[in-house]
């Protein structure tokens, strides 16, 4: 399963990679930015997207609304990682149709599960 870890800060993602490890996931990519993201998006085939919330530029619901608007891309499903938890924010991702939500801080298990449940659903 391939996984693209989209976050501006570097040891965030450093920090999800080593949990997707963890939860036995070994093939994942990272994108620096929301136009880094859709870039990667559309040059190759991930199974699921790993999207912070608050991103500088492209903001993670700006990059979900991108993807769920194009036709090649809006099945994939997206899973915002966030510390966000405003209900605001919430209730707009998931009216745009993000997939699942996970706050920051988690653990490998919720990782996994979750990844697991929105493949599973697919």
């Amino acid at each position: 399963m391939k996984i693209l870890v989209v976050d501006d800060h570097e040891p965030m993602r450093r920090i999800i990679k080593t949990i997707l490890r963890q939860a036995g996931f070994s093939d994942s990519e990272e994108a620096v930015d929301g136009k880094d993201a859709i870039a990667k998006l559309k040059e190759k085939k991930f199974d699921v997207v790993l999207l912070d919330q608050n991103m500088p530029g492209l903001t993670g619901i700006e990059v979900l609304k991108i993807i769920k608007q194009d036709p090649e891309l809006k099945n994939i499903p997206v899973i915002m990682v966030t510390a966000e938890t405003s209900k605001e924010k919430v209730m707009e991702a998931i009216q745009l149709g993000v997939s699942d939500y996970i706050v920051k801080p988690f653990t490998a298990e919720i990782l996994k599960k979750k990844i697991e449940s929105v493949v599973n659903k697919k």
